[in-house]
């Protein structure tokens, strides 16, 4: 068990890391203009990568071979897209889809 110094120094070194790692990319190319195509092209390829591997991680599990199909989850997704297109809100996305899948999950299915 970890003493309360040894836990407020570990946070510490893991913000320092964390801001360090998060930090490279402006120390390394401080110029947009001279930074190398490859890594221009990662911060627009990237994204869109990453996003899709989300999907896949949270679909994962999902069995259409049980009884409800994947019914909480789709129905979500779907809530979800309607939602962000409609008002191009991130957050609210997220949110209103987190929260019906909660709702759905516990009384529904």
């Amino acid at each position: 068990m970890l003493t309360t110094s040894q836990s407020l120094i570990l946070i510490a070194i893991l913000a320092a890391v964390t801001f360090f790692t998060r930090a490279v990319p402006f120390l390394l190319f401080p110029d947009k203009d001279r930074m190398p195509p490859f890594v221009r092209y990662l911060g627009q390829a990237l994204p869109y990568s990453i996003m899709a591997m989300l999907v896949v991680y949270c679909y994962r599990n999902v069995k259409i071979t049980s009884v409800v199909f994947g019914a909480p989850e789709f129905i979500c997704a779907l809530v979800i897209l309607v939602l962000h297109r409609w008002k191009h809100n991130l957050i609210l996305s997220i949110a209103a889809g987190t929260l019906l899948y909660m709702a759905l999950v516990q009384t529904v299915f």
